[in-house]
């Protein structure tokens, strides 16, 4: 039964993470509440053994029908995965507790920018020469990748929100970049996890099949109903994020 509620999450957070990011939002709670005296970095690393699967369905899905900027994106990609790596290094060094407390604020001004900038992400319309796009854009995977490896709430959420802002990007096509970057990002965590043998693979395996299946929905639905659809779902899940992240800082 146990294993039937987490694959359940999984498929959940496989569709939300396929959108805009934030599976982590479905899935971690669920693997901390079924299995409660687990060791937590054993379920953070089942976690990544699933959900890498799911995102990189998820590229690969929207690259067949989103023109993805691949010579800017891929060195952000090898960038986020070399931040990511940093980051876990450094969250064995220093305590993450500043940051857990700060990051509701940080939600709370992404969400109430992307309120108020209506047109935001509305229009895919690139404003940088290649060369500016490409530095921008490893500046953010590498600054998001340490985020990753460090904390990690949001981290696609982060990446959506920064594509549309810096590089001109509407959500559509900030979401599928997101995707790529959030697999470097990923396999960075999981093959630290994997090599102190903190991944759970039998569970794990019944996971990655429900996230991908959750996430062949959710691309699907974003390619459908297209920007605005993933704007909407956006907005949602940052004030889930808003919620869940204040909660957890400030009440816990």
């Amino acid at each position: 039964m146990d294993a039937l509620l987490v694959t359940i999450a999984s498929f959940c957070a496989g569709l939300v993470d396929s959108i805009v990011g934030g599976g982590g939002l479905v899935l971690l709670p669920a693997l901390f509440a079924t299995y409660p005296t687990a060791a937590p970095a054993a379920l953070l690393g089942t976690n990544k053994s699933a959900s890498i699967w799911g995102t990189a369905m998820a590229t690969w899905r929207y690259g067949r029908r989103v023109p993805l900027d691949w010579p800017v994106m891929l060195p952000s990609a090898l960038l986020a995965l070399a931040g990511s790596f940093a980051g876990a290094w450094l969250a064995t060094r220093v305590d993450p507790a500043t940051l857990r407390r700060l990051l509701p604020f940080v939600l709370l001004a992404v969400f109430g920018y992307t309120l108020w900038r209506r047109d935001l992400g509305s229009v895919h319309a690139p404003r940088h020469s290649a060369a500016r796009a490409t530095l921008i854009g490893c500046a953010i995977g590498l600054t998001i990748g340490v985020y990753d490896g460090f904390f990690g709430p949001g981290t696609g959420s982060f990446f959506i929100f920064l594509f549309v802002h810096f590089l001109g990007y509407d959500f559509l096509n900030a979401s599928a970049s997101a995707k790529l970057l959030n697999v470097a990002t990923n396999l960075a965590a999981l093959v630290l996890f994997a090599s102190k043998g903190l991944v759970w693979w039998q569970i794990g395996a019944g996971m990655a099949v429900a996230n991908v299946a959750g996430s062949l929905v959710g691309v699907r639905l974003a390619l459908k109903h297209g920007t605005g659809f993933v704007r909407v779902v956006f907005i949602a899940v940052v004030g889930a994020l808003i919620l869940k992240t204040g909660y957890d800082a400030l009440l816990r």
